[in-house]
């Protein structure tokens, strides 16, 4: 099997899903969700040097074993449990995610294929809210000093 919009990648291919806790507002409320996403190297790298992350849980696989040949997701329900939902646009943030250890294998080292990893600084001070709106405003545009467009 290959990926028809990947084909450089293979079913082989190491990738790294966490379990994220997110949060969606809905009728005035924060409600905390967990979401099954891909962890790009970098973003791998980074919580491994302790900065504070939102994910409880990594998981190191093939991409074969998360990606069925209809693109959907088959996340293993003893690692992931029932309550754990997949993240929007699974299927191509999974091939960009891999994708990233086929260029920085050196991350790989972190956690070895069918391992899990916990021991994260995990922290929900700064909250990711899935479904928040951005409201631009005047107020948010960049004021320029007076001399920036002038001939001096």
């Amino acid at each position: 099997m290959s990926y028809p919009n990947a084909p450089d990648l293979q079913p082989s291919d190491y990738i790294v899903l966490g379990v994220a806790n997110c949060f969606i507002k809905s009728d005035g409320e924060v409600l905390q969700v967990k979401v099954a996403e891909p962890i790009p190297s970098a973003a791998l790298e980074a919580i491994f040097k302790l900065i504070p992350t939102s994910y409880e849980l990594a998981y190191a696989t093939a991409l074969g074993d998360v990606l069925n040949p209809e693109n959907t997701a088959q996340l293993p329900a003893s690692i992931f449990g029932s309550e754990v939902q997949v993240c929007s646009e699974f299927f191509d943030r999974s091939i960009a995610a891999a994708r990233t250890y086929k260029t920085r294998p050196e991350a790989q080292r972190f956690i070895s294929i069918g391992d899990t990893y916990s021991d994260f600084n995990f922290s929900l001070e700064k909250k990711r809210i899935l479904n928040a709106e951005r409201i631009v405003t005047a107020e948010d545009n960049v004021k320029q000093h007076s001399h920036t467009h002038k001939v001096l």
